[in-house]
C-alpha cells in the first residue's frame, strides 16, 4: 500500500497536449499545443474523455463577460484589478480518468473515473460549511491564471500562461486540476453523461427546484431552454410543478422542451403574459426561472409581471458585465412581496448533487443522453460552437479518443 502512494504521488515531466485557446474577443478557438507542468501538492492530471459545450464559454469570445475599455478605466480610476482572460483554455464542463496525482491526494488514484467541478470548493471556508459551496471563497478564482492550491500556473501556451476556465480548461486532451475540481465516481457510470453534469444539467436542475423553490402545484416559467433552461424545466416537473410553461424563441426547443416535460410553450416572454394568465386565472407564475443565452435588462420588467403575488424569479443566466441599470417596478415588488434573485450552479452542491444526479439518471428519474444533440471533435470546436449560438443544439460535447 505504501509502494502505491509512494508511485502516486511521484512527479513526473511537464507534458505537451492539444487545447482549444481563445486569444481575444471576436476571435475564433485555436487548436493548439499547450504545455501542462506536473500535478504539485494537491492536484491530479486527468485525461479527458467527454467535454460540453456551454454558452458561458461563448460569453468572453463575444465579449459579454469580457470589460470594455470604459469599464477598464473606471476600475483602474477605482483601484479595482482588471481581470486577464486571454489567453483563454476554454471549456468547464467534462469528465474523465487520473492519469496521475501529485503530493498529498487521497481522494482519487489513478484510473479513477473522475467527474469536474468549477468551482474547486475548498469544504472549509463559512461558505461550504453552511452548505452553500457555490459561494466558496475558491470562487474568487475561478477564471485566474493562477491554480487555487498556490497561485502559481500549470498551464501554458508558448511563452504565455494561459487561463484554464473555471480552474478547468476542459478542451483539452489532459488538464491538471485541483484535487478539490474533481470528484471521484463509480466506474459503471458513463462518462458522457456525468461530464453534463459539470454545470448545464445541475444548474438546470437546482434551479427548478430547490434555487427558485418549487412546491408541488406550482406554476413555472422557464425563460430560455437551453443546455441549462431544459434541465430547470425536468427539475421543475420533478419537484411536482403542476404547470411548466417554457419560453424560447427556436421551433426545436420549444418541441424539445415538451419531451423533457413542459406543460407548455410560447415564443417570447412577452407572448408568454397573456398565455400564463389565462392558464392560472390570473394568479400568475409562483416561480420564474431566467436561463437565457443572455439575461437582457428589458427582459426583467417582463419576467417579474409573470411572477405572482409572493413568487420569486431567478436569474440563472449571464447577463452583460455592462449592464448595471434595469427597470423595474419597485412598488410591485414591494406591495405584491415579491423576490428577485441570483444564483450559481442553481444552489446545489456538487459532490453531493452529482452522484444523486447519476443514481436518479440510472434509475430512469432523469433525462441525460437525450439531452446530447451532437457530438464533435476537438478540431470541430468552432462548428460546435456556430450549432451551439444558431439554437440547433440542446447540448454539444467533445469527445475525446
Amino acid at each position: 500500500m505504501n509502494d502505491r502512494i509512494t508511485g502516486e504521488a511521484e512527479r513526473s515531466t511537464a507534458m505537451k497536449c492539444r487545447g482549444a485557446v481563445l486569444r481575444g474577443v471576436g476571435m475564433d478557438w485555436a487548436i493548439e499545443e499547450i504545455t501542462l507542468d506536473p500535478p504539485r501538492e494537491g492536484e491530479v492530471l486527468v485525461k479527458m474523455a467527454v467535454a460540453g459545450i456551454c454558452h458561458t464559454d461563448d460569453h468572453f469570445a463575444t465579449g459579454d463577460m469580457v470589460p470594455s475599455p470604459e469599464l477598464v478605466a473606471m476600475y483602474e480610476a477605482m483601484g479595482v484589478p482588471v481581470p486577464d482572460y486571454f489567453p483563454m483554455l476554454g471549456g468547464h464542463e467534462g469528465s474523465g480518468v487520473v492519469e496521475e496525482v501529485g503530493p498529498g491526494v487521497r481522494s482519487v488514484h489513478p484510473g479513477d473515473h473522475v467527474g469536474l467541478s468549477f468551482i474547486a470548493a475548498c469544504g472549509t471556508c463559512r461558505w461550504c460549511v453552511s452548505g452553500r459551496t457555490y459561494l466558496c471563497d475558491n470562487g474568487a478564482m475561478m477564471m485566474a491564471k493562477e491554480m487555487v492550491t498556490d497561485n502559481t500556473v500549470r498551464h501554458h501556451v508558448g511563452d504565455e500562461d494561459l487561463m484554464a476556465f473555471g480552474q478547468l480548461g476542459t478542451f483539452s486532451e489532459y488538464a491538471v486540476l485541483a484535487e478539490q475540481s474533481v470528484i471521484k465516481l463509480d466506474d459503471s457510470v458513463s462518462l458522457e453523461a456525468a461530464s453534463l453534469l459539470s454545470c448545464g444539467v445541475t444548474t438546470g436542475w437546482g434551479s427548478g427546484t430547490v434555487g427558485v423553490g418549487t412546491q408541488p402545484g406550482d406554476t413555472v416559467v422557464v425563460v430560455g431552454t437551453g443546455g441549462v433552461g431544459i434541465n430547470a424545466v425536468q427539475g421543475a416537473r420533478a419537484a411536482g410543478a403542476n404547470l411548466v410553461i417554457a419560453v424560447d424563441p427556436v421551433d426545436f426547443k420549444r418541441d424539445t422542451a415538451k419531451f423533457f416535460g413542459a406543460t407548455d410553450t410560447c415564443p417570447s416572454i412577452e407572448a408568454a403574459i397573456p398565455l400564463v394568465q389565462e392558464l392560472t386565472r390570473g394568479v400568475m407564475a409562483d416561480r420564474v426561472v431566467l436561463t437565457p443565452s443572455v439575461v437582457r435588462p428589458e427582459m426583467i420588467a417582463p419576467a417579474l409581471m409573470l411572477t405572482s403575488k409572493g413568487g420569486t424569479c431567478l436569474m440563472t443566466g449571464v447577463p452583460k458585465i455592462e449592464f448595471s441599470l434595469v427597470p423595474m417596478l419597485l412598488v410591485d415588488m414591494l406591495q405584491n412581496c415579491k423576490t428577485f434573485k441570483g444564483l450559481l450552479y442553481g444552489g446545489m452542491n456538487p459532490r453531493a448533487s452529482m452522484p444523486m444526479l447519476l443514481d436518479m439518471y440510472r434509475n430512469g428519474h432523469l433525462k441525460l443522453d437525450e439531452l446530447v444533440t451532437r457530438r464533435y471533435r476537438l478540431d470541430q470546436i468552432n462548428d460546435a460552437i456556430t450549432d451551439m449560438r444558431e439554437g440547433r443544439n440542446i447540448r454539444g460535447v467533445i469527445e475525446f479518443p
